[in-house]
């Protein structure tokens, strides 16, 4: 083999390795983006004194609830009039995956005075959501879309992961693909859902 293209075969193998270890850690760690973990109990003490519509989705942080479409609407019938940021996902979804530290952490900074939702759409079972969820809490709950109908309602795709954010005039903004930081998260929820 001339040095050529052992060097070559070198640096293919290095820019490979590189791949692979950037993959895994998008994929093997929720909380891709660098975004502190919080447990519930630390996001339920931030969140004390919330509004009571607010406070009825941090009772139910993590929780994978039933109802599909119908129950999720009512939800957001409940909710009209405040800004509500709608984040759908799967437990298998590595850039799902990688953006709930930002969603987590957005969520506790902004959980007073915004609603957040999940969909959890096209996980074919709600124990792997549920497993999920054990490890990577979130401060509020998310509806179990197996079929992925209401999550592509909602969000017009059939991708994921989708971010929607409402203004409290029911202005709508679809966000497509993963989120890289809180910071840029709560930038979008500052445009979107808080200034219309």
């Amino acid at each position: 083999m001339t040095p050529t293209r052992l060097s070559l075969l070198v640096v293919g193998t290095a820019i490979l390795v590189l791949l692979v270890v950037g993959l895994f850690q998008l994929h093997g760690s929720p909380s891709g983006s660098g975004e502190p973990k919080l447990t519930l109990a630390e996001m339920h003490a931030r969140l004390l004194g919330s509004p009571p519509a607010l406070t009825g989705l941090h009772e139910q942080a993590s929780e994978i609830l039933s109802g599909g479409l119908p129950a999720l609407d009512a939800r957001l019938a409940a909710l009209k009039g405040l800004p509500v940021v709608i984040n759908k996902w799967a437990s298998w979804c590595g850039p799902c995956r990688a953006e709930f530290g930002a969603l987590q952490t957005a969520s506790v900074a902004d959980g007073r005075r915004v609603a957040f939702i999940g969909i959890d759409s096209g996980d074919t079972s709600r124990a792997d959501a549920i497993a999920f969820l054990r490890s990577f809490p979130v401060s509020y709950p998310s509806y179990y879309d197996e079929s992925g109908q209401a999550g592509e309602a909602i969000t017009d795709s059939t991708f994921t992961p989708v971010t929607v954010f409402y203004d409290p005039e029911g202005h709508e903004y679809i966000h497509q693909g993963p989120y890289p930081s809180a910071a840029k998260l709560q930038a979008d929820i500052s445009r979107y859902a808080l200034d219309g």
